[in-house]
């Protein structure tokens, strides 16, 4: 059993900074779990505390059924991959792979043989005989995942470790942890700021804001049924459209200073007539419709090839639209827009929460 457990987790730094605040969570044995949010909410704490990196104030930390708060980072069986690879630059990348090996003082034939292992799944075995300062930032990342495969840890700990790579290096590190997920079987935590990541690689995310965590669930969960306004506008890209208003009855309605749309009352949920709320639609959920009662203005025109983006302006709000390449929309055209109804969310303005 490699489930990693934390109950009511605390770590708080000089001057009252609350990095980690009562943090509860349970990851599964063998799950792929992504730790999601921006700079400063406590991603990395959070990751530094199950690695031994940082000691706790308060709660309790399992790996497996064993209490680690006490326990050295070497004792609690994990292996850490770092956003800086952190690789001995006067060591080839076999001597890298086989360091912690040899500190454990294992048999020369054991280490020779984990080590080629790793190397043949990471695509890596013409490599072992060079430097670090001969490899590009692919093939460093790659030995930094290499080097925690050896230890055959319980739990893999990966601390944003594409950061540094570009975009399309990054793309294809992302499918080559899945695979390598699959392969060994083991538990991931992945620590990262980037969407897109916690999106293709969690089975589950647990998005953080300002040390606490706001919301864990599968990707699709999180895109379509964010519990507050925080969490859906962090997930997707582009973001969410939100727009403040007013509910309205008699019929039941969105209002804001621009535009009104018809609701259905299953999406108000416990909602009240002239409550403050935020409106959030996803730029897929727009069209563009002749009977539509949002007017807006087409102001820039963005081709993807696949598909295509116009920033719109509605009154003085901004709008973000996505649409098939076919409809061809230039900059100052005006145009009437419906927002498919089912798949509106509006949320408190005061407490920031879904209202259904």
């Amino acid at each position: 059993m490699s489930r990693v457990l934390l109950k009511e987790v605390v770590k708080t730094f000089r001057r009252g900074v609350m990095a980690v605040d009562r943090v509860s969570l349970e990851i599964l044995d063998q799950e792929f779990f992504v730790i999601l949010g921006p700079s400063g909410c406590g991603k990395t704490t959070l990751l530094r505390l199950v690695a031994g990196l940082e000691a706790p104030d308060a709660g309790e930390i399992y790996i497996g059924e064993r209490l680690v708060n006490n326990l050295e980072p070497k004792e609690r069986d994990i292996a850490m991959v770092f956003q800086n690879y952190a690789l001995y630059p006067h060591m080839t990348v076999f001597e890298n792979m086989a360091f912690a090996l040899k500190l454990r003082k294992l048999p020369r034939e054991e280490i020779r043989h984990r080590v080629e292992e790793a190397a043949q799944i990471l695509g890596i075995t013409g490599l072992l005989d060079r430097k670090p300062t001969e490899l590009s930032g692919g093939q460093r990342q790659r030995v930094a995942v290499g080097r925690a495969i050896v230890r055959n840890p319980q739990v893999f700990l990966f601390d944003e470790p594409l950061s540094n790579l570009d975009a399309k290096l990054r793309v294809g590190m992302r499918a080559e942890l899945t695979r390598l997920h699959q392969r060994l079987r083991t538990t991931i935590i992945y620590v990262t700021h980037d969407q897109v990541e916690a999106m293709t690689l969690g089975q589950r995310i647990g998005v953080m804001k300002d040390g606490k965590l706001v919301q864990v669930a599968d990707p699709l969960t999180l895109y379509n049924q964010p519990v507050n306004r925080f969490v859906a506008s962090f997930i997707g890209s582009p973001p969410m459209n939100l727009f403040p208003g007013i509910i309205m009855s008699g019929p039941l309605r969105f209002v804001s200073a621009n535009f009104t749309v018809e609701l259905l009352p299953a999406l108000v949920g416990q909602g009240r007539p002239e409550q403050k709320v935020v409106l959030g639609v996803r730029p897929e959920h727009i069209r563009i419709d002749d009977a539509g009662t949002v007017l807006a203005t087409v102001e820039v025109n963005e081709q993807l090839g696949n598909e295509v983006l116009v920033y719109l302006k509605i009154g003085t709000e901004n709008c973000i639209m996505r649409t098939a390449p076919a409809q061809s929309l230039k900059p100052g055209n005006q145009v009437r827009l419906s927002f498919d109804r089912e798949n509106i969310h509006l949320f408190d303005q005061e407490s920031e929460l879904r209202l259904n």
